[in-house]
């Protein structure tokens, strides 16, 4: 069968590179699915997952999530569905995301705090059939995704997980598909392999997005599964291997770098929660080899709590900013060579650039090192054109492989702006590329797009500042990260009064909230200012903000330390 079009909205990769990435193999003519079960087969007793909940092996999980697919066939979903995820770190997420790709459905990767303001757009952008959500937590997700499908033409169908009982119109994992007779359910995953086209997609990532709620961000079989892979070779990992993974699970890195990754080499995933306390308890009892630590966790990987876990563990891999020295030092024993720490650097658009396991200290310490597979191609470009600069020089990074993206999903028009004429990705990140004996490592130098890293989300400064200026009270306003010990960045908003009267935070809180905004979203800082500072080409002057709240922030502590 061939590939879905979805009416225009995929874009396809050129024909002579999905040609090259075949002939390399590169690219995968088996859909995921069959790769799992592949990977299953030649480790069926080995430990595939261990959460607080309890552990799976490849067996109990391949056979499980057939399981889970018949039921959903059953139920009347069909191929290339579109299913909403809202769940957080959980075996159960892990048995849903492996059968709603077996079942020939397509896993939307949001997050469990999103709200209508992002989950009602993107359920409509890509013709959503289901919205799976988790019980139990703070908030009722199990209601919101009854009150996301009124009105909404294809959402269909409620599935949960967590949920304590059945309610109605609601339909659990847990219970899906337990009373189907094993061999019936792999015949029919089977039947549904038979008809998926490579280049079918397979899993819908989100964007941080520059302008507006995030874009759409189309994986396809073809790539998905060997992404995982290749960045399971990347650091030598096997049977043997226990990754440890505490960032939330549904994330294109949490999917790729720890779950496909894992189950592709036969390696056990180690699934914690991002709570540290139980985290790091967890990784100590399951004897975890590997951890992925992103920026939010730097300053409780520091910390003695995470001294057990260096019990065992033998390659840490930070991400998502500049890291500490004194961090360093601590997860890199370079003496005894008993603990080994690098760094990652990716995007779900595709791109992994991760730190060789030979490569020098200097360069672990200070690059994000190479790229992960053979065809990838990196070119640092001078962001206002597509002229290449020289290896040193500071420009933005621009990729393009058999794994990166060549266009959202249904955005022509920022598709424009975001590849070059030669199908580059523009990352909008400010990198450089510095020569370590005869390689050349990627640096991370900054970025251009006008985002805040909240410990590992992406917040969009322009998307807030909209949602700002729709309350009446508010005349003018600029969003811009301010630093913070625990998650690396948070949003402050720099607003002014539409008259003399000044919003509390609470009255900006209760704005945001009516309008269905996520809440890591909010500004956690209001600054209120007779006017915005300008450039003299009158754009709003976003560095003088950025300097005006670290002067704020050093006089504050100051203050403090007198007092």
């Amino acid at each position: 069968m061939t590939a879905h079009d979805w009416n225009g909205r995929l874009v396809p990769f050129p024909a002579d590179r999905a040609a090259a990435y075949r002939a390399s193999g590169e690219w995968s003519g088996l859909p995921t699915t069959a790769r799992l079960h592949e990977s299953a087969l030649r480790h069926a007793d080995r430990i595939a997952l261990i959460t607080a909940e309890g552990t799976y092996t490849y067996r109990e999980l391949d056979e499980r999530t057939d399981r889970i697919a018949a039921g959903l066939t059953w139920m009347g979903l069909r191929r290339l569905d579109p299913v909403i995820f809202q769940v957080t770190n959980r075996a159960a997420t892990v048995l849903a995301w492996y059968g709603v790709l077996k079942a020939g459905l397509i896993p939307v990767a949001t997050l469990s705090q999103h709200r209508m303001h992002e989950i009602g757009h993107i359920s409509e952008k890509v013709d959503a059939v289901a919205h799976l959500v988790e019980a139990g937590l703070s908030f009722d997700l199990v209601d919101f995704a009854r009150e996301v499908g009124k009105g909404h033409s294809s959402l269909r169908y409620v599935l949960s997980i967590e949920a304590p009982e059945v309610e109605p119109g609601v339909h659990r994992i847990e219970d899906l598909g337990a009373d189907i007779d094993l061999a019936e359910a792999r015949a029919l995953v089977e039947t549904i392999e038979a008809d998926a086209d490579p280049e079918d997609i397979a899993v819908f990532q989100l964007s941080g997005g520059t302008t507006g709620v995030p874009k759409v961000i189309p994986r396809i079989h073809a790539e998905y599964w060997n992404n995982g892979v290749f960045y399971a070779r990347a650091f030598g990992w096997n049977e043997q291997t226990r990754v440890a993974h505490l960032l939330p699970i549904i994330h294109n890195a949490g999917i790729s770098c720890a779950l496909h990754a894992a189950h592709a080499v036969g390696a056990t995933l180690v699934l914690a929660t991002p709570d540290p306390v139980a985290a790091f308890k967890l990784m100590a009892r399951s004897d975890a080899t590997d951890v992925l630590i992103g920026h939010g966790h730097y300053q409780a990987a520091h910390s003695a709590g995470f001294d057990p876990v260096l019990r065992t563990v033998r390659r840490t891999v930070l991400s998502g900013a500049k890291v500490p020295a004194e961090l360093f030092r601590k997860l890199d024993d370079s003496s005894s060579h008993s603990r080994w720490a690098g760094q990652m650097f990716g995007m779900s658009e595709g791109m992994f650039i991760v730190t060789p396991q030979d490569a020098p200290a200097s360069a672990r310490a200070d690059t994000v090192g190479l790229p992960i597979a053979p065809s990838d191609e990196i070119r640092i470009l001078d962001p206002s054109s597509e002229e290449e600069l020289p290896a040193g020089a500071v420009g933005e990074l621009c990729c393009r492989g058999p794994y990166t993206i060549p266009g959202y999903f249904g955005a022509p028009e920022h598709n424009t702006n975001a590849f070059t004429s030669d199908g580059f990705y523009r990352t909008g990140d400010l990198a450089a590329l510095h020569e370590f004996g005869s390689r050349r490592y990627v640096a991370i130098e900054g970025r251009i797009k006008d985002l805040i890293n909240r410990g590992g989300e992406k917040v969009n400064a322009e998307e807030i500042e909209l949602l700002l200026l729709r309350h009446p009270d508010i005349a003018a306003a600029a969003v811009v990260a301010m630093p913070d010990d625990r998650l690396g960045e948070k949003a402050c908003a720099y607003l002014v009064p539409e008259s003399t009267a000044e919003l509390t935070m609470a009255a900006v809180q209760e704005h945001l909230n009516a309008l269905g905004v996520a809440k890591f979203k909010w500004p956690e800082r209001l600054v209120w200012v007779p006017a915005l500072p300008r450039t003299n080409v009158g754009k709003v002057n976003k560095n003088s903000l950025r300097a005006d709240i670290v002067e704020r922030l050093e006089a504050e502590t100051l203050e403090g330390a007198h007092s």
